[in-house]
């Protein structure tokens, strides 16, 4: 029989990788059986405050007449490896039957609910109850929600990431990368790769920084352009390589302004308004401003690590339509990306003096602007053209501050697209 084996929360900020873990797994899992086809990376709602690093869940399918010890394997594993002693870790496990058409539908409906929206664990352990689920628990056990996530998870839309893991003894030092090979990789494989390094900031992104077993990621659509790039680097000494199917840069978490009555805090959505308030800078170099919207006015904002980014946002004013994509948090919305609609062209102002070239001043209502110091008149307000250093179109932030599953405006049909690199 073919069972899917979902595992998620094995890892904290202080180490360890669910991807590592579920990849120790699928070895020892050959013992007693044969993993089928690519292991799935399944990013969960990025706005959860308990997640423990990317909110990352990973699936496998297994074919075996031998589930128990495939359990029990899986088990070992989870004991042994996971960060069990940091109190944010919560590690679970599932084994689901592939050929159980009814169970597989439900969780396809509840793996939609967990990248977009707020699962309780309450409700990972009512399926696993009404189903018979073969499950492993350990302290809380929120990882059942991520498991099972990523046993169900089907979206229409996928991308692929190859992930290359340190030696074991290297694990918490400074990673051994020569930069350079990696904006070659760049250079000679994008749009097919992406969010491998930023150039404008000169940041190679695909390294992490953490203590994870991680050496790099590279994220593409083409399996065999990923392929080409990795024999490109040039890096410490790698453990082992996986490549695994993802839904990272695809806005599977973003909810439609048509599809909801109003906008809640750790949910992320996609809504159109009007500029209201002119972006302005707070400490700390973070932009906000506020639009007009279905639901009321919202508040909007770009954090300094979007970097540039910031800079197309200080030029929006008031009037221009725009459409935000982005995480709400602190009834904000912290901004992915942005689609400039219409931007404000001309406005009225009152006239000028032809004398003194001083505005003039109203009179009152139905009454002639007057200029005080010539006596000079006019009877009503002029059109100006308003010089805009912005175009309409969609804008995004850089690489470097890319969440996971947000899509990059490269994989994205839509017209007039400002692609920060």
């Amino acid at each position: 029989m073919k069972v899917w084996v979902g595992i998620d929360d094995t890892d904290s900020v202080n180490g360890m990788c669910t991807t590592y873990l579920a990849l120790l797994a699928m070895d020892k899992v050959e013992k007693f059986g044969r993993v089928v086809g690519f292991p799935r990376l399944i990013r969960l709602n990025p706005t959860i405050p308990y997640k423990t690093r990317g909110n990352g869940a990973v699936a496998f399918l297994v074919e075996t007449d031998d589930v128990e010890n495939v359990i029990e394997v899986v088990d070992d594993v989870i004991i042994e490896h996971s960060m069990m002693s940091d109190d944010s870790t919560n590690p679970g496990a599932v084994f689901v039957n592939f050929e159980n058409d009814r169970l597989m539908s439900h969780l396809t409906k509840f793996a939609r609910k967990a990248v977009r929206d707020i699962v309780s664990l309450d409700e990972a352990l009512f399926i696993i109850g009404k189903y018979f689920i073969p499950h492993l628990k350990y302290k809380k056990g929120r990882g059942l929600i991520g498991a099972l996530s990523a046993v169900g998870y089907d979206g229409h839309d996928y991308t692929y990431e190859l992930l290359a893991y340190r030696m074991p003894e290297r694990f918490g030092t400074p990673r051994g990368i020569d930069e350079d090979s990696f904006y070659e990789a760049d250079e000679l494989y994008y749009p097919k790769i992406w969010d491998t390094v930023d150039w404008r900031n000169r940041i190679v992104v695909c390294v992490p920084k953490g203590k994870d077993p991680v050496l790099y990621g590279i994220r593409g659509s083409d399996y065999n352009a990923i392929n080409s790039a990795v024999e490109i680097l040039r890096t410490e000494e790698v453990d082992r390589k996986m490549m695994f199917i993802t839904n990272q840069s695809t806005d599977a978490h973003l909810i439609d302004e048509d599809e909801v009555n109003e906008v809640k805090n750790f949910h992320s959505y996609i809504i159109r308004g009007t500029v209201v308030q002119k972006p302005y800078i707070h400490k700390g170099g973070h932009v906000f401003f506020t639009i007009k919207t279905k639901f009321g006015e919202v508040k909007c904002s770009a954090f300094e690590p979007t970097k540039q980014f910031r800079d197309v946002v200080l030029k929006l004013i008031e009037g221009d339509e725009v459409r935000v994509f982005g995480a709400m948090k602190k009834n904000t919305i912290n901004l992915e990306k942005m689609e400039v609609i219409k931007l404000v062209r001309f406005r009225y102002s009152n006239p000028k003096c032809p004398i003194c070239g001083k505005r003039m001043k109203s009179s009152g209502r139905n009454k002639p602007f007057r200029c005080k110091n010539c006596k000079t008149t006019a009877e009503s307000r002029v059109k100006e053209k308003i010089d805009r250093d912005l175009s309409e179109g969609f804008y995004e932030v850089p690489p470097c501050a890319r969440g996971h599953i947000s899509k990059p405006l490269v994989r994205m049909d839509v017209p007039n697209k400002n692609i920060f690199r």
